[in-house]
């Protein structure tokens, strides 16, 4: 009798661990749908400082989330574009700011910049690695073949691929003379070329401003044509409701031309924005304003 108690004691236990943890994975992967699903919470907020206050913790929720669903893809794509956001925005410009009068304290904010966009980047190209094993090697290898492995131009692709060269981009931009990260650019670029061979006006022409983008972190000659055929179409996708695409343009065209009045429009036409226009831009459409705004204060060191 006694072993009979004890067989049937242990068939519920196991089963009730069992229904534990089938329980527990279901709650955390219905949140992690929830969460990955959008981060509107954020990008349609109108007070910038409340969000660089709240991000910390939401992206360290999506890493707890991630220690018991490492291979959940919509968790793992939103931790790359929480960090990235909250990287640039809160990260990145700082440091920008800092280095006309600190320069120890903008040393220090561009390492710490690096350190998340190459964590951002992680989990990006972890949420690529979900559909496509072995992209991130093949990357290291051969930028330009590995990306053929993502044949598809969903959404989910699309915005992994973005995210995944985004990161990385912006991190060899503030390590301009790492030169290990500096070699990575060519995965950067086929990151971002097929991205657009696939789907061009994925969200609203945020692929070509980052071409943009990217063009102006580059101490390289850019290419004045393509640069404008990126910003026309850019501006035709997004009905010109992206603040930051006239900012990108005026640092990428405007200031290797020393062409101080069309800088001065473009800043402008990115202050002329209607930041309730397009909700969930609201957010990077108040700071890409905010950098215009300390841009135009700066005209008189960019310009000869």
């Amino acid at each position: 009798m006694g072993l009979v108690i004890t067989r049937a004691g242990a068939i519920v236990a196991v089963t009730t661990l069992f229904v534990g943890c089938s329980v527990k994975r279901y709650a955390i992967n219905t949140l992690g749908d929830m969460l990955a699903s959008g981060d509107s919470v954020f990008v349609t907020d109108d007070d910038p400082v409340l969000i660089g206050e709240a991000l910390p913790f939401s992206l360290k929720l999506l890493e707890s989330l991630l220690a018991e669903e490492p291979e959940h893809r919509g968790l793992l794509l939103a931790a790359g574009r929480g960090y990235l956001l909250y990287t640039y925005a809160f990260v990145h410009i700082p440091a920008e700011k800092a280095s006309l009068d600190d320069i120890e304290r903008a040393r220090t904010l561009r390492l710490r910049a690096r350190g998340l966009y190459l964590r951002a980047h992680a989990y990006a190209l972890r949420a690529l690695e979900t559909d496509y094993p072995g992209i991130g090697g093949r990357l290291a290898q051969d930028p330009n073949e590995a990306v053929l492995m993502v044949a598809r131009g969903s959404d989910e692709d699309v915005a992994a691929l973005y995210w995944t060269a985004a990161a990385l981009g912006l991190a060899v931009s503030v390590s301009r003379n790492e030169a290990a990260l500096l070699a990575r650019l060519p995965e950067v670029e086929a990151l971002l070329d097929h991205a657009l061979e696939l789907n061009d006006a994925w969200n609203g022409g945020a692929l070509h401003e980052f071409s943009i983008t990217l063009a102006a972190s580059r101490s390289t000659t850019v290419d004045a044509a393509v640069l404008q055929d990126h910003y026309d179409r850019a501006l035709q996708l997004s009905n010109g409701n992206r603040a930051g695409l006239h900012t990108a343009f005026a640092e990428a065209i405007a200031v290797p031309a020393q062409d101080r009045s069309r800088f001065v429009d473009l800043l402008e036409r990115a202050l002329a924005v209607d930041v309730d226009a397009e909700p969930n831009e609201r957010l990077l459409n108040l700071i890409a304003q905010e950098r215009a705004q300390w841009l135009l204060g700066r005209v008189d060191e960019l310009f000869l």
